[in-house]
Order: structure tokens, then sequence, then C-alpha cells
């Protein structure tokens, strides 16, 4: 999925803002908003950063910055998320490849119907949709980068690792493979869509 035709540039407060980092990444974690996940997830898949924020435009059009959008699954999340999209397609932030978004759920509840519709409809938007369920262990780890990923994010970060180029066999990100979880709880696996 690339940047579309017709999908008009949002207004400059809108959109998020647009930097060049000072050195590359195996991906980047963008926030859409404040507290959507991404520093977490940053820590937890060697290689990556987060983008803080900001679009991680690439200055070297052969090599663009491969960005995930995160957001959490509330109604402000979602709306973020659909403005950070709307930007990429447009084709207002060059020098990114657009590998998907990751919803967060925001509540170890299942989502209310307006929500997961919303979802949906702010999903299609990305080339790809994973699902990161209520992680309520998530809450208590340290915030150091020691802590290896629970078992429901393992899924989408193999996957992400997946996407993006071979790196030197030293520096490959390892992501150890999911455990299987039995009955209903809020560490169920996630979940990817792909387009």
């Amino acid at each position: 999925m690339r940047p579309q035709q017709g999908v008009d540039e949002l207004d400059a407060v809108d959109r998020l803002p647009r930097r060049t980092p000072a050195a590359p990444a195996l991906a980047w974690w963008l926030g859409a908003h404040g507290g959507a996940g991404e520093t977490t997830l940053a820590e937890y898949l060697p290689g990556s950063r987060a983008a803080d924020h900001a679009w991680p435009t690439s200055a070297d059009a052969t090599t663009p910055s491969r960005v995930v959008l995160v957001a959490r699954s509330h109604a402000r999340g979602l709306r973020a998320a659909q403005r950070a999209l709307t930007d990429w397609a447009s084709g207002a932030v060059p020098g990114v490849d657009l590998l998907g978004l990751v919803i967060v759920a925001d509540a170890p509840q299942r989502l209310p119907k307006p929500l997961r519709d919303l979802t949906r409809v702010v999903g299609g938007g990305a080339p790809r949709v994973w699902h990161l369920p209520w992680i309520e262990a998530a809450r208590y780890a340290p915030s150091d980068g020691t802590t290896p990923p629970p078992a429901p994010a393992r899924r989408v970060l193999r996957s992400i690792a997946q996407l993006t180029d071979p790196l030197p066999a030293d520096t490959a990100p390892t992501v150890p493979a999911p455990t299987v979880t039995t009955g209903a709880s809020a560490s169920a696996p996630a979940r990817e869509d792909s387009r």
C-alpha cells in the first residue's frame, strides 16, 4: 500500500511533526498520540526506536524509514491514528515506508461496538493492522529494556521484524516464540490483519 492520489493534505495543526533522525533504526514506532505505547514497543524489539511522536523521514529516498504507527483503542487514539494515516496517504510524508498500525488495547474489556467499528474504518487506511490486547503485566514491568516482551506482543514483534530487511546475524533481533494460553484471558494472542 502506498500513498494515494486524491487524498488532501491535512492542515498543519492536524499533522504530526517531521524529523530526520541522526541514526537509522530497524523500525520506528510512531505514537499517534501521547501514551500510545511506542516507547514500550521499542524496548521490546532490539534495533527499533521510538520516534517521539514525529514522522522519522529519511533524507535518502532509496532507504526510507520503516515506520509502525501505534495508537490506543480509545476514540481519541483511533482519531489520532486516522489523522496520521490520512497525512501519510496524502503523500505529504516522503522518506517513510509505513509498515502498518498497531492498535493497543486501552482497557482489559472487549471494545464496545462503536469503537470496534471505528477500528475497522481507521485500519482500512493502513497497509497492515495488528491488535495488541490488554497486557496487565506490562503495567508493572520495569521500563529499562530488560523485561522480555509478554507473549501477546511476541507475534506482533515477530511479524514486524519479518517486514524489515535482514540484519547481520550479530545484530538481528531475537523475539521468542509465543507461548500458547488457553481459555479467555486478558493476554489473548495478538491478531494481525493484512491488507
